[in-house]
């Protein structure tokens, strides 16, 4: 039988007769083997890539890299054949032919490799040479460090190929790179467009240098450190980074994996299994690289146990001390580079990941119905794309780091194996004690960060209701209750972040003593089986092994609990994701151009929970035509809201049809208005049509709003249109409709922000003429305009009771003629009150004389602006710090946390701890030189100090971990204290995104990074300190080196610092508008899905979140620029130090000194570079210090509680107020409002005050409640100048029943009794009176009902019901009313203003109406106009002269007369 021997003769000739497959001669052989496969393989798809009709058509530039690269390849092929030749014709006779032949096929292979590097026709031979250079690199790699390790020699032709090879892998990335570069652009022809955007960066065409070092980035550095960047100066992502290539690779597969699965509830996390499937190239790709940093590491210590050997041998060899270098040389550039890539890559990634998820639940909050709605606050869909969301974009590089860093713990148990042999066995103990110990820490940790994460969602929500309704908080007095509930709930929160902090502390000692402590049990077991001496190769080498496994077991800690906030995260945004949507079939939709039915609903049944047997419309049967006017009427509750509801399909259908066709244009009771200007807000995305946009604004009444406006309609509207009155708003939405030029028009009581000429105006200009062959469906309780309806639909407990004309519904009784009874009864003058009925007859013959034409002509009288516009803008560009600030925001952090003893001690002891550190190894180094030292001596003290260590590294994670809850606490309550403090005008001109930013993301920061981050630089920082010190006294000239690295360092750090930190700033302003963006869209909806403007929002979000995003990228390419220069200069040092230690005679340094030196050479570059990656996380983290701090220095209002003048308990005792030349201003360069009113209102008085919308009436009121400070004149209260009390003392002796009726997510009692003051017996006689008893007590949880956030489970009517019965509650001598009764029916308003004369007849009542009924049986009538006041007097008086009172009322009537005329007759 044939030996393997003779059967592989070629073998066994090239390599003397021997076949062993431990030989490098065969390694080599087998290598040649396989490259002359590629080499044929190769030339094949070259020679059919020629004559292919398919041939790729897209030119491959030949790069100077690719000619480079491949000019070093033909020399590595020339020498071989230089080298094969030599050894033909060598003279001595010891030529061999087959040598000669080896050498051609190495030489042929190099030169086909030159030839591959520059030519490449099609893709698919990109992808063969980059898995031949990539296999080469590997199979040439690993046969090179094995003969370094086994003969300790290498050829001379294999040192100089190897660089090259290298390069050649390099090249293989490039070629993947590009394989999927072209598969995305392909996919990207396939998708929807992208966003067209300018500015675009030029790295994409940057060369492979200039990728492989980041010279792409310099030009951005360069600007930068020229002058402080804006936002312009950021280049755009490139095409592949865009959130939409990214959100369609997710939706894809989202969608395909849903189809797939079976039972996606509580089983799978389909998000996870999404990222997984989309990124999983990437992933791969990343994998390889940190795979490659892994080996890198992981060979350094064999490096040194080289070293030590050499130094150990007797004679020199100048060749092996330079192969040695070389060897270093590039281990550590391939470390480097490898690392940087994939450290890029995984963030890069980690970017698109994050822009998916913040794209997907944006676009899953567009779709969501109401049920999800109700399931997820407007607060916590932020914090799912500002909190979990953000948190993707470190998930890959955690992820890699987690396993890398595992594979580099059991690849450097190998290398110990490998020196000591089965001596390192008894060091796996305490590892496997260590792994163990990672489980209950990790689900410690998970448990304590889960709940921390709940309990921040909760305050959030909390935060984001608290700054929507500050107005209303501040008006009633709760902000200290507000305050508790926000410090309660941060308590709650701290709680568990402290828990994790300690657990981190404690476990810190642990991780970072465990390379200490295995080294210690492994010289133990060195001693107990002999397995090898411990000479100084041996002990340093093992010394070198475990600091590779320091940064393993102390980051693999760090990197499983990123992974565990990452899952719970996820879970958080599959949960959101899968939740209900909108059924877009329940509603018919068509568009077809001559319809005759516009809205039909047949048989249909709706419930706003789907499950309960209750049903919120029942049996609705409805057809309106085509340009018919739909009137729909009736009592607070009854269901008028949730007809319009179910025409939008905003509500579950049960059963039925329902059919809409053509475009819809939707008004809602409560005004919807986007930050902005106010042209925006009307043109809603469409184009300026100039003829449209003029006749929106004639038909919504604005247009002498505009005039009034510093800024005509470029005016900025605040948040939530804070800037706007009630009115105003309203006629913005209006105008938004009309010009949105829809088919039909859905109106929400649109009037009942609106005064009654006004109203008249809008409803004649707007509805009848403007929209006068559209489809109009009226919700209103205006009866005077029901006349003018071709249908009225009149609703009663959720059914459509009654249907028809006017006069038909009014011959028919019941329903309809109570509504229409309980009108004229408002309209009607009480009997009882002080104008007597013959006057009142008198008065209104007056008021038929002036309203005897259909048309009254409006005053010339100027209005102005709800908040008085000044010369500048509202809302201003954020303010942030610009250049380098210094220490300041350092001393900010640490002075105000009193945190300065803290830190000092950490500090402290982190020095001793590295003193101890290098003490110990500096034991072992001159220990071992010593005699007759025995193991037990040598291995004992050595393990004492470690201990000692294990002490410190304790105290100083507590100490840091104590400085950062002390900043947390410390900084949210200055936060919260400043932000509660506020005056209006702040949330008037700052957008709540930017307070509520500050809020999450800061103060999660401040939570979970600074003061780690502190603690993470005074590590290195230190260590750094000990390892030139060390260096330096082994041999000296490596302080020079040492030095002038870390000056270089610092400078290009501080080059880097001047684009990078104001790229941060940057960053915290590009994240604001995100969050509000995805606010505002939360409130709006309804309105955004009813003009069907879902997509028009979705790519302006998506220009938001790219315009964020590319921020993260640039400053991740800036990190990794620094980083790279950084390793560059401390590698340096490391090979001037490893020169001069390899080039000193033997025996001038002892060999465990040479071991000591390289031991903390090898660990310096390291080491620096931590340290300036967590400095300038540090430097970008601390700025979220600089944000919040702004915010605790807002100038506050006026204290609560003026101690030294207080009012009596019982002040006000009568309620006379007095205004005495009266002038406001909201801001100091802004225009008067109020200009100088003067009157005195008696106690136990009603006073109606009445004027245009814009007229001053809020202001007034905003005056008396010191919403905003007098700019001169007083206003006395029982004589007592309410300007020299405190803000608490007077608003909780005023009532109010604002304009806006707001509620609290809570139930109804926390709502009536927010304190908790009242007995149930008083709150259900409150509920009584303002007629909500019989509704609440039909609920099943009464008292306990629940109500969500902003009251959206009840109407708006019964929404201001809520309001009053507060003011019931607590009885004040002065009540004032805002509009209280503006969202309720006639019959209903009727019912509670008797109830008010009943109940606050001993009062001082102020009204604000916009139904004159309302206020014409006042006592006295305050009529403002311009500002100022024109008339005060009592309404008989005032009716009977020529008088502004009477001509509104003139208005009044006559509005109705057009309108309604025969409701007047029985006059």
């Amino acid at each position: 039988m044939a030996s393997p021997s003779s059967s592989l003769g070629i073998f066994t000739g090239i390599c003397g007769g021997q076949f062993d497959l431990s030989s490098s001669c065969i390694q080599k052989t087998v290598i040649d083997a396989v490259n002359l496969l590629f080499v044929l393989i190769f030339y094949l798809f070259l020679l059919l890539s020629s004559i292919s009709k398919n041939r790729s058509s897209e030119r491959t530039r030949r790069r100077w890299v690719s000619v480079f690269v491949s000019c070093c390849c033909a020399i590595i092929g020339l020498s071989y054949f230089g080298a094969g030749l030599w050894n033909l014709l060598a003279e001595d006779g010891n030529s061999e032919p087959l040598i000669f032949a080896v050498y051609a096929v190495r030489g042929l292979v190099w030169i086909s490799l030159a030839v591959s590097s520059i030519v490449q026709i099609s893709k698919w031979i990109r992808i063969l040479c980059a898995i031949w250079w990539l296999s080469f690199f590997l199979l040439a790699s690993s046969l090179n460090i094995s003969m370094l390790l086994t003969k300790k020699e290498i050829q001379i032709l294999d040192i100089l190929s190897w660089p090259v090879n290298f390069f050649l892998l390099l090249r293989s990335f490039e070629n993947l790179g590009l394989f999927v570069t072209h598969s995305t652009a392909e996919k990207i022809v396939s998708s929807e467009p992208l966003l067209p955007e300018k500015g675009q960066a030029k790295s994409g065409k940057a060369g492979f240098i200039s990728r492989l070092i980041f010279l792409w980035i310099n030009p951005l550095l360069r600007l930068g450190y020229s002058k402080p960047l804006v936002l312009d100066d950021i280049p755009c992502l490139f095409p592949e980074d865009e959130a939409n290539l990214a959100y369609q690779k997710f939706k894809d597969t989202w969608e395909d994996l849903k189809r797939k699965s079976s039972n996606i509830e509580g089983k799978k996390n389909l998000v996870i299994e999404v990222m997984a499937k989309v990124y999983m190239k990437e992933m791969v790709y990343m994998g390889i690289g940190a795979f490659f940093k892994t080996l890198a590491v992981s060979v350094s210590p064999l490096l040194l146990y080289a070293f030590v050997r050499y130094s150990n041998q007797a004679k020199e060899s100048l060749q092996e001390v330079l192969s040695l270098l070389a060897i270093l040389i590039v281990v550590k550039v391939f470390e480097s580079l490898s690392q940087r890539h994939w450290f890029f890559q995984a963030r890069r990634t980690g970017m698109r990941i994050r822009s998916a998820l913040m794209v997907a639940v944006y676009q899953k909050q567009l779709k969501l119905s109401s049920l999800g709605r109700r399931s997820h606050s407007t607060g916590e869909i932020v914090n799912y794309v500002v909190v979990d969301a953000y948190r993707m974009s470190e998930f890959p590089w955690w992820f890699h780091t987690c396993w890398a860093y595992a594979v580099q713990l059991f690849l450097s148990i190998g290398v110990l194996f490998g020196v000591v042999g089965i001596g390192a066995l008894p060091g796996l103990v305490p590892l496997l004690i260590c792994a163990l110990l990672n489980v209950p820490f990790a689900k410690l940790l998970q448990n304590c960060q889960s709940q921390a994460m709940k309990a921040q969602d909760e305050r959030l929500r909390a935060t984001s209701e608290i700054l929507n309704n500050m107005k209303v908080i501040k008006l009633q007095s709760w902000e200290e209750k507000f305050k508790n509930l926000m410090e309660s709930l941060r308590g709650n929160e701290i709680k568990w972040v402290a828990k994790s902090q300690y657990i981190r502390a404690t476990g810190s000692p642990l991780f970072w003593m465990c390379p200490t402590i295995i080294s210690a049990v492994v010289f133990v077991g060195c001693t107990l089986f002999g397995s090898t001496a411990l000479n100084a190769a041996t002990i340093f080498t093992v010394l070198a092994t475990l600091r590779t496994m320091s940064e393993p077991v102390r980051l693999i800690p760090e990197a499983l609990s990123a992974l565990i906030q990452v899952l719970v995260s996820f879970h958080r945004i599959n949960a959101f994701l899968l939740e209900d949507e909108l059924k877009n079939d329940e509603v018919e939709r068509s568009s077809s151009e001559n319809p005759e039915t516009g809205i039909a609903i047949r048989k249909g049944n709706f419930s706003w929970e789907p499950e309960s047997t209750t049903l919120t419309l029942r049996e609705i049967n409805l057809e309106v035509r085509r340009g018919q006017k739909v009137a729909v009427c009736g009592s607070v509750g009854a269901g008028k809201s949730s007809l319009l509801y179910a025409i939008l399909n905003e509500i579950p259908k049960v059963t039925g049809n329902v059919s809409v066709t053509g475009s819809i244009a939707y008004v809602s009771q409560t005004s919807w208005i986007q930050s902005g200007t106010v042209r925006d807000n009307i043109l809603y995305g469409k184009p300026m049509d100039r003829d449209q946009y003029e006749k929106a604004i004639k038909a919504s009444a604005l247009d002498k709003d505009l005039c009034s406006f510093k800024h005509n309609d470029l005016t900025e509207i605040g948040q939530r249109g804070i800037n706007l009155s009630g009115g105003q708003k309203q006629r913005v939405q209006l105008a938004r409709a009309v010009y949105n030029d829809a088919d039909i028009y859905l109106l929400d009581d649109p009037f009942s922000a609106v005064d009654a000429h006004t109203a008249a105006i809008l409803f004649n200009d707007c509805v009848m003429d403007a929209l006068e062959e559209k489809t109009v469906v009226l919700v209103t309780h205006q009866v005077e305009f029901l006349t003018a309806a071709d249908q009225i639909l009149v609703i009663e407990d959720g059914r459509i009771t009654q249907c028809g004309s006017y006069n038909e519904l009014l011959t028919a009784g019941t329903a309809f003629e109570r509504l229409v009874n309980a009108h004229k009864d408002a309209l009607t003058v009480p009997v009882d009150s002080k104008i007597d009925h013959e006057s009142s007859k008198r008065d209104l013959g007056l008021i038929l004389k002036a309203s005897g034409s259909n048309h009254v002509t409006e005053t010339n009288e100027g209005e102005i602006s709800a908040k008085g516009l000044p010369e500048v803008q509202l809302t201003e560009e954020e303010e942030k710090e610009i250049g380098d600030v210094g220490w300041k925001p350092y001393l900010t952090y640490i002075f105000l946390s009193n945190g300065l003893a803290s830190l000092c001690i950490a500090a402290l002891v982190q020095a001793l701890f590295v003193g101890a550190q290098a003490a110990s190894t500096y034991w072992l180094a001159f220990a071992i030189q010593i005699p007759n030292i025995s193991s037990a001596e040598l291995i004992g003290v050595y393990a004492g100090i470690s201990a000692l260590c294990m002490l410190f590294v304790y105290l100083r994670s507590c100490f840091i971990a104590h400085l950062g809850l002390k900043a947390s606490k410390a900084f949210f309550a200055g936060f919260i204290s400043s932000i509660f403090k506020a005056p209006m005008l702040f949330f008037d001109s700052t957008p709540i995104g930017r307070i509520f930013a500050r809020v999450s993301s800061d103060l999660s920061i401040l939570d979970n990074e600074i003061s780690f981050g502190i603690g993470f630089v005074l590590c290195p920082a230190f260590e750094l300190i000990a390892i030139i010190i060390v260096m330096a006294s082994i041999t000296w000239p490596v302080l020079i080196v040492a030095i002038l690295a870390l000056v270089a360092s610092k400078y290009v750090q501080g080059y880097y610092l001047t684009s990078a930190r104001e790229i941060v700033r940057i960053n915290g302003t590009t994240k604001a508008p995100v969050m509000n963006y995805v606010a505002e869209t939360s409130l709006g909806v309804t309105t955004i899905r009813a003009f069907n403007m879902v997509d028009r929002f979705f790519w302006s979000y998506l220009k938001l979140v790219d315009t964020d995003a590319k921020l993260f990228f640039y400053s991740n390419a800036l990190t990794e620029w620094l980083i790279l220069r950084i390793e560059v200069l401390q590698n340096l040092n490391l090979f001037v130090a490893t020169f001069l230690l390899l080039l000193l005679p033997k025996d001038f340094v002892a060999p465990g000194l040479v071991g000591l030196s390289l031991s903390y050479a090898l660990v310096i570059t390291g080491t620096h570079v931590f340290m300036t990656r967590i400095y300038c996380n540090l430097a970008n983290y601390i700025i979220s210090v600089e944000r919040i701090k702004q915010f605790m220095n807002i100038e506050p209002e006026p204290p609560a509680i003026i101690d030294e003048n207080r009012p009596p308990s019982s002040w006000p005792s009568e309620g006379r107020i007095e205004l005495q030349d009266l002038k406001v201003r909201y801001q100091p360069n802004a225009p008067l409002v109020l200009k100088g009113i003067t009157c005195t209102i008696q106690e136990s008085t009603r006073v109606g005050v009445v004027g245009r919308t814009g007229s001053g009436k809020t202001t007034l009121i905003s005056a008396l409640f010191r919403l905003v400070e007098p700019e001169s004149g007083i206003i006395l209260v029982d004589g007592l100048n309410i300007c020299s009390i405190g803000l608490k003392d007077l608003r909780t002796k005023l009532s109010i029943i604002p304009q806006e009726p707001t509620l609290f997510r809570g139930n109804v009692r926390s709502n009536l009794d927010p304190l908790g003051l009242y007995s149930d017996s008083e709150i259900w006689e409150a509920l009584d009176k303002c007629q909500l008893k019989e509704t609440i007590n039909s609920l099943p949880k009464q008292l306990e009902s629940s109500v969500s956030d902003e009251g959206e489970n009840w109407s708006s009517g019964q929404r201001q019901l809520f309001c009053l019965g507060r003011v019931l509650l607590k009885r004040n001598r002065v009540l004032v009313l805002d509009e209280a009764t503006a969202s309720i029916d006639s019959a209903t308003d009727a019912t509670l203003q008797k109830i008010i004369r009943k109940e606050f007849s001993k009062c001082t009542v102020l009204t604000v109406a916009h139904r004159v009924p309302t206020v014409i049986d006042s006592d006295m009538v305050m009529v403002l106009s311009n500002g100022r006041l024109v008339e005060y007097d009592e309404p008989p008086k005032l009716m009977q002269k020529n008088s502004s009172f009477s001509k509104l009322v003139a208005e009044y009537w006559s509005s109705r007369r057009r309108n309604s005329l025969h409701n007047i007759n029985y006059y």
